[in-house]
């Protein structure tokens, strides 16, 4: 099967298209045909070794220190499914999904193998594949951190910084289908995006200090790494919640701290990867509320150049590598 391979660490250049052998599904096993999958920020940080600060050693110790030890990236995936084994009753061939590997990748490749407990579901009613491709990562990120960790109430206010990303475009939708009003912080550019997804507010990083403005928010949320805590404090509500979802390992380890000392809740670190967390994005999808931001599309045989794109900064919403047909 062709896949792509990272070579290295590097350039986007490291990345190349190649046969590789053909995936095969063992008894619990789910074997889908990609159809389309996407470029993330995540696989482009790991591809470039672009960590956040103070993450770099322990990041290369865990994924490989002088190359990728898992050599095809690709975080998330939407295919058929191929094959199944002999205990596997959830799916069967020809069902229509979309999946989540997280950090086990391995999705830019003409098929996948998935255990049948991982994060897979049936793709929503409606949905393309270049979508459902991207439902997952910024998707699961943004449902954990408002959900899970800062509980958004109806009525809450809740600023989202890089709110026109993967991550942001994903939270400016789910925030406000929680009930919040929600500011976006984006640039010029991308200020109607932002607004169309549901945000009741946008500023301008680049021409404004969102901290001299005079509001507060009850939710920061940060997908960029460029905001910190004594930037954020004089902003956040009583009792407010500060997500540094892209915060660097300094950041982190003053958290727990600065939490019990500011009666803020200050945290940070990644999503689990969890089947009932696209169950939920399905069932948000289906009710109209959520639809993933697609900013451009690559065939897997320019996925050098969809990494690229990505590593530009500008990109809006996802990625999408398109990999087979359907059939």
């Amino acid at each position: 099967m062709r896949a792509a391979v990272c070579r290295g660490y590097g350039p986007p250049d490291v990345v190349e298209v190649r046969h590789v052998p053909m995936a095969t599904a063992g008894p619990d096993d789910v074997l889908i045909r990609v159809v389309a999958t996407s470029v993330s920020s995540g696989d482009a940080r790991i591809r470039g070794a672009n960590f956040p600060p103070g993450f770099g050693v322990l990041a290369r110790t865990f994924l490989g220190i002088t190359r990728p030890r898992q050599p095809i990236l690709g975080m998330e995936v939407a295919g058929v499914v191929e094959a199944v084994g002999q205990a596997v009753s959830r799916f069967k061939p020809g069902d229509r999904v979309f999946a989540f590997s997280g950090i086990g990748m391995g999705c830019h490749a003409e098929f996948k193998v998935m255990r049948e407990t991982a994060p897979i579901q049936l793709m929503p009613a409606g949905v393309s594949f270049e979508e459902a491709a991207v439902l997952s990562f910024g998707g699961t990120t943004a449902l954990y951190f408002l959900r899970d960790v800062a509980k958004v109430k109806g009525g809450e206010r809740v600023l989202i910084n890089g709110a026109s990303g993967s991550v942001g475009s994903a939270a400016v939708q789910l925030a406000r289908h929680f009930g919040a009003h929600v500011t976006g912080l984006c640039s010029a550019a991308n200020g109607d995006l932002v607004r169309s997804l549901g945000a009741d507010a946008v500023i301008d990083y680049r021409a404004e200090n969102f901290a001299a403005r005079g509001e507060a928010w009850d939710v920061i949320l940060d997908t960029v790494g460029s905001l910190s805590f004594p930037q954020c404090r004089p902003v956040l509500r009583p009792h407010g919640r500060l997500l540094l979802i892209a915060g660097g390992l300094g950041a982190l380890l003053k958290a727990p701290v600065q939490s019990r000392l500011s009666g803020l809740i200050i945290t940070g670190g990644t999503a689990p990867e969890r089947c009932e967390d696209l169950a939920e994005l399905k069932r948000i999808y289906e009710l109209g509320a959520f639809r993933p931001v697609i900013d451009r599309c690559f065939p897997l045989e320019r996925i050098a150049d969809a990494h690229a794109r990505v590593d530009t900064g500008r990109k809006v919403g996802n990625v999408v590598v398109l990999v087979g047909g359907p059939s």
